[in-house]
């Protein structure tokens, strides 16, 4: 009873049972392509939101106000209002390790072009934004600091808002209206697609801040403000400083908490991507329970297998076949059984990972690791499941195994 014997006296008792075997491996099949079609989408997630977080501008800091707290919970739309233009004349003169900055305030409302309306949001910004965001222009011209200064009626259009307010125009030159305002469209934006967080980064218009701070809001504070490290490895010495430039220019106590928050894209990327894991782990260990269910059906079917086949096992011993064989026999079955619907796991999960980012083109990465921890999990699962209706077939007297209808 050789290894290549075993085998082929395994595959002749399945092949006997083709559906009832192909029954037993079904939970083995949806745990083992469950799980990689988990991991793939998980990875697929984490990687996207890495390369949206770092094509927003690896060493962007973003400083905004901080939220208002009744008893540790935020109340629904309330911040405080600090950031003021007097921060930024601050930052601008004290700040050693930032080269650019630009306040932002944000404005929702219709866009709208004769008889075509869009709802979509207006940023308003400093010419310094585009750098820091790594905004491109595809046609057209930024506008600049005098357009700043004397708060002019300028934008820079996404495409998104072309698309539904100008369809197969070129809307440079043209006037659009936002809040009953008109301004006039001077470039058009690169398309940049959906962030990390599922937002349209193109619909949208960008304006001098100063314009939406009078025409459209009537304030003198910023919802944020957007800086630029020298480099990715200045960026916490950065934030350290940024955060006691405004500490000083707040006139807060030592014993004060800050009334802004001050936050990097690192921050960002480990915050959205530890959830991304957790969540990726949590769905794989439920695809996980599908294995375990498997594993319970093979030693089932084995039971079965066992009791069906007693006479056989009886007659196997008489002619000198001993325990281990016997054992070894029934084993092999099982591990056969899991490995055969591991295989085919494998196939569908990623013949599943093609179609969801065919259909729903989510992005998925299948990594050589879930495909070689799905083979080992199937072999274990298979000896762990297999080995104890085999140790019953071992233990036969085979006497009894003869005797017995």
């Amino acid at each position: 009873m050789n290894a290549y014997n075993l085998v082929i006296i395994a595959l002749r008792a399945l092949q006997r049972n083709k559906l009832r075997a192909f029954l037993t491996m079904l939970g083995i099949i949806m745990g083992v392509a469950s799980v990689i079609a988990m991991v793939a989408i998980g990875q697929g997630s984490k990687q996207s939101i890495q390369a949206s977080l770092s094509n927003m501008g690896s060493n962007m800091i973003t400083v905004s106000p901080a939220s208002n707290l009744n008893g540790g919970v935020k109340i629904a739309g309330s911040s405080f209002q600090t950031l003021t233009d007097k921060d930024i004349v601050a930052l601008k003169r004290q700040a050693q390790y930032v080269n650019e900055f630009s306040p932002s305030v944000t404005s929702r409302g219709q866009a709208i072009n004769g008889a075509l309306n869009w709802p979509t949001s207006m940023s308003g910004v400093s010419p310094e934004y585009l750098d820091i965001r790594k905004l491109t222009l595809k046609d057209g011209i930024p506008f600049t600091d005098d357009d700043v200064q004397t708060s002019a009626k300028v934008c820079l259009i996404g495409q998104t808002v072309i698309d539904n307010l100008f369809p197969n125009q070129n809307p440079i030159g043209k006037v659009i209206r936002f809040d009953n305002i008109p301004f006039k469209i001077i470039g058009i934006l690169n398309p940049k697609g959906q962030n990390a967080f599922g937002q349209d980064q193109d619909d949208i218009l960008i304006a001098p801040y100063t314009t939406v701070q009078k025409r459209i809001l009537a304030t003198i504070y910023y919802s944020n403000i957007y800086a630029s490290a020298i480099n990715e490895g200045v960026t916490d010495a950065a934030v350290t400083e940024i955060t006691q430039i405004l500490r000083d220019s707040h006139r807060l106590r030592s014993n004060e908490d800050n009334d802004f928050q001050v936050r990097t894209q690192e921050e960002l990327i480990n915050t959205l991507s530890s959830t991304s894991g957790l969540l990726t782990v949590l769905l794989t260990v439920i695809a996980g329970i599908s294995l375990v269910i498997g594993g319970i059906g093979i030693m089932n079917i084995m039971y079965v297998s066992v009791t069906e086949r007693t006479r056989e096992i009886g007659l196997r011993m008489a002619i000198g076949a001993r325990g281990n064989d016997i054992l070894l026999q029934f084993l092999m079955e099982a591990i056969l059984i899991s490995i055969t619907g591991g295989v085919i796991g494998v196939l569908l999960g990623i013949v599943s990972c093609r179609l969801v980012t065919l259909i729903l083109s989510w992005p998925t990465i299948i990594s050589e690791g879930s495909v070689l921890l799905s083979f080992v999990v199937c072999a274990l699962t298979g000896i762990f499941f297999g080995y104890y209706p085999a140790q019953k077939a071992s233990r036969l007297d085979p006497i009894e195994a003869l005797r017995y209808e």
